[in-house]
């Protein structure tokens, strides 16, 4: 049976509306991932919004918790259940029905569309909830009931807010089974396994603690895929099912090691991680190095050091992907069109992690023989900056030891060289507080109309004024900033890239144009008194004219790159102004200069043609048949704006050019990364194309008259040759005058400053002596590098370093024979070599 499809059908029945899963990363600034069905209803849930039409909705929804406050990672791979990916079944009620209906779905789906066996289940219910109590005696037995506590059957948004009591249903997999201590109902045993939760959202906790009852009660339920097909196919470990063991049997063929439960663990954190990263890479997520990137990052290098583990010391992971895709690729059909995409970027990832594991472990394993209870935070760090080992991969090691980890100075480190650093996953970045006066406009009023695709001007009528708080207010008082809700709107509101309309008011300056919760909102600095009601005049401001233009030139930048690179290019951002274009979009590599090129050329081509623009609206399906391009995650309503532009082709609600001339030129500006993954590209295009041109032809005259020579690549080609041999000259010179050799007892001591590069230098010296300790050092940007390498003598290169390290402000480590260290502190050069000096001559 497909679980999937006999849920969403059964609750379609029902008269709900089935909602696609929202994507993986949420528009949301409080939380990492999409971690719960609900999510996407939050802001319905809180009331910040109206209720949809039809108010009953059911999604099957993929979850990831693998960071944040829900996060499984520790667990992945040694129980029966728990996932970083996951998928959730739910049915939601919004305001429509209540506790009633959503136990008798519930009831009715599970016994008679799953068929499980009514003497199996049992529910539980909230210590104080009768009239559940009283409900489910209409369907089950109430000794087959259990009260408990506010911790188990109590669920709550956040502190204040929506909450209620919830009702979870449970399977007895069988005391034939399951008989530990633990296994009885209530308890942490995995006899009885919770298979669905149904909240009863029914209270709004205020400040003070109080409970005070909704006015339109609703019900948030969530029934785990993973765990009901383990049940229907009599499989006591959720890794054992369809969805699992294709994908651990390939990871058996590629160790070359039978899998045994009891022994599998490695196998199972694999299974289980290819999941989450190739989802995530195929909704756009890309390795990084914080934030959800980072987070991506870790999940891979664990199960690479997995596979380590297993005797796998090559790129592996990638090779899962077209397993995965045999699995969930019919439902989730952007993974089969994203599959060499999301190999590609793995196998990638996987080699740069390969390449430093190695030595990594070394460092790992040297430390773990000097570590009793605590491992070296220090060397945590070390082990994280420099050979990319995630904290919780080197913890997840300690773990296998019975260690753990000084996170303190873990932290510490972290902080100190990341104090620039943000979360990147601060959501949309908008300052809208749930507390804002949006759902009252658009009960009041509905969406307000944007007439801007073919009115730069016109009257309108002010329906509602906000303050900067966004409250409602009558009236906006001079100097007063706040924002105007218009009944048809001229002025763009940023989305989709473009930036948000400027322009004029009755007089007053319109400062940008946004969207809140689908109202087009003016904000504005009143210059004169403005009231609510008033007929006004608007005019938008001709920046307009030049943003159409750049946003024009993203679609033909868009088409241009999968026409040159290929299909896998998808776009990951974008910013629209006046005088400039970005466009950030999915690509392993960086791009060359005949790439670069090409794509530039068969834009203008593109523009040369001058081809109308054609706009269609059509249903979301028409829309995708016909083969308009759709971002991923985006919300698209029933019907969408359909543009093409000559080949191009996408789904868009921006405004743009009425013909493809009008764009005049474009010109590429800068190609660069911006992750892993990604790629980004600034242009320009129109009147900053034209000035892009003049500026660069003044630049190319001013070389021609300074060079004295017209052809400007032969004479830079000579200078670049001509300096490099001087600073050939030069570095020799130094390097000769700076080293300083000496003996002592046999063994040559060379203890000194250097230029050059320290540790090919100690190669040097090492392949020249059969005796010698070589302690050099470097400067750079009022900085120390330090190297220390030792060959035919019992002192360690490490020790010496841990010694000396200290004096300029530093850290480091090594092995016996080689060791380095940085510091911050270049002004104690001298006495660092100085005490060199006298620590290995005394030594020796």
């Amino acid at each position: 049976m497909d679980v999937r499809k006999a849920y969403l059908e059964f609750f379609a029945s029902k008269g709900h509306e089935i909602i696609p899963s929202a994507p993986l990363i949420p528009d949301d600034a409080s939380l990492l991932f999409t971690n719960a069905g609900m999510v996407p209803f939050k802001s319905i849930f809180t009331g910040a919004v109206p209720r949809p039409n039809p108010p009953i909705r059911t999604s099957c929804q993929t979850c990831i918790r693998a960071g944040g406050k829900h996060n499984d990672l520790d667990n992945v791979g040694y129980t029966a259940r728990h996932h970083t990916f996951f998928e959730m079944l739910g049915n939601f009620s919004f305001g429509e029905y209540f506790k009633k209906e959503a136990i008798a779905y519930a009831w009715e789906f599970i016994t008679c569309v799953l068929k499980l066996p009514k003497e199996k289940l049992y529910v539980s219910i909230y210590e104080k909830d009768d009239e559940a109590y009283e409900l489910w005696q209409e369907h089950i037995s109430k000794e087959r009931i259990y009260r408990f506590g506010q911790k188990d059957n109590f669920w709550q948004m956040g502190e204040t807010g929506p909450c209620g009591p919830c009702s979870e249903i449970y399977y007895d997999q069988g005391s034939e089974h399951f008989n530990g201590e633990q296994d009885y109902m209530g308890c942490d045993g995995d006899r009885f396994l919770e298979i669905w939760n149904l909240v009863f959202m029914q209270y709004e906790r205020d400040k003070n603690g109080e409970l005070k009852p909704l006015p339109k009660p609703s019900i948030d339920t969530g029934m785990g895929l993973e765990r009901v097909i383990a049940i229907m196919e009599g499989k006591f470990s959720n890794y054992d099912t369809e969805l699992f063991m294709p994908l651990i049997n390939e990871v058996a063929k590629l160790c070359n090691k039978p899998y045994e439960y009891n022994k599998g663990a490695s196998y199972r954190v694999i299974s289980d991680h290819i999941r989450s990263v190739s989802f995530l890479l195929a909704q756009g997520l890309n390795f990084d190095k914080e934030g959800r990137g980072y987070v991506l990052r870790r999940i891979l290098r664990r199960a690479v050091r997995h596979g380590y583990l297993l005797g796998i010391k090559e790129p592996f992971m990638y090779k899962l992907v077209d397993v995965l895709c045999e699995i969930m690729g019919y439902h989730y059909e952007y993974l089969n069109e994203k599959k060499a995409y999301i190999k590609e970027l793995i196998k990638i990832e996987e080699e740069r992690f390969l390449s430093t594991i190695t030595a990594g472990l070394e460092l790992f394993n040297a430390e773990l023989k000097n570590t009793k209870d605590i491992f070296s935070g220090d060397v945590a760090f070390k082990l994280y900056d420099t050979y990319g080992f995630p904290l919780d991969l080197t913890a997840d090691m300690l773990r296998e030891n019975g260690l753990s980890v000084d996170s303190a100075r873990f932290d510490e480190l972290m902080q100190e060289q990341k104090m620039r650093a943000k979360a990147s996953w601060k959501g949309s970045g908008d300052e809208v507080k749930e507390d804002g006066d949006f759902k009252v406009l658009l009960e009041e009023f509905g969406k307000n109309e944007f007439i801007g695709y073919d009115r730069l001007e016109c009257e309108a009528k002010i329906l509602a004024l906000l303050d900067e708080n966004y409250k409602r207010v009558g009236e906006l008082k001079d100097n007063q900033t706040g924002f105007v809700m218009l009944d048809k709107t001229p002025f763009y509101a940023n989305s989709g890239g473009q930036i948000g309309d400027k322009g004029i008011i009755e007089g007053n300056e319109v400062l940008d144009t946004r969207k809140y919760f689908e109202l087009n909102l003016s904000k504005i600095i009143a210059k004169n008194a403005i009231k609510s009601g008033e007929i006004v005049k608007c005019k938008v401001s001709s920046l307009r004219l030049q943003i159409r233009r750049h946003h024009s030139a993203t679609h033909l930048l868009h088409y241009a790159l999968r026409e040159i690179l290929g299909s896998h290019i998808a776009q990951a951002g974008s910013s629209v102004e006046a005088d400039k274009l970005r466009f950030d979009f999915s690509h392993p590599k960086a791009l060359s200069a005949d790439e670069l090129t090409k794509i530039e050329n068969l834009v203008n081509d593109l523009i040369q043609a001058g081809a109308e623009a054609k706009t269609e609206i059509l249903n979301i399906d028409e829309a995708k048949k016909s083969g308009a391009i759709a971002l991923f995650g985006e919300k698209y309503g029933d019907k969408v704006r359909v543009l093409s532009l000559g080949p191009s082709k996408e789904l868009c609600g921006g405004t743009h050019v009425s013909n493809l001339s009008e764009i005049g030129c474009f010109f590429i500006t800068r190609e660069s990364g911006v992750s892993a993954g990604i790629r980004r590209i600034e242009a320009v295009c129109a009147g900053a194309g034209v000035k892009y041109g003049l500026h660069y032809r003044a630049q190319i005259n001013e070389l021609v008259n300074e060079l004295k020579n017209a052809d400007l690549l032969n004479a830079v080609k000579k200078l670049k040759a001509e300096l490099k041999a001087a600073k050939n000259e030069a570095k020799n010179a130094s390097n000769a005058k700076s080293i300083n050799a000496s003996e002592h007892k046999g063994v040559k001591l060379v203890i000194s400053e250097f230029d050059g590069d320290i540790k090919a230098k100690i190669d040097e010296l090492k392949n020249q002596n059969e005796k010698i300790i070589a302690v050099l050092a470097k400067v750079n940007d009022n900085k120390i590098n330090l190297a220390v390498g030792i060959k035919g003598v019992e002192l360690k290169a490490n020790e010496i370093v841990a010694k000396l390290a200290p004096i300029i402000g530093g850290g480091g480590g090594g092995r016996a024979d080689f060791a380095t260290a940085g510091g911050k502190d270049a002004s104690k050069l001298d006495q660092m070599l100085h005490e060199a000096n006298k620590l290995i001559t005394n030594s020796l």
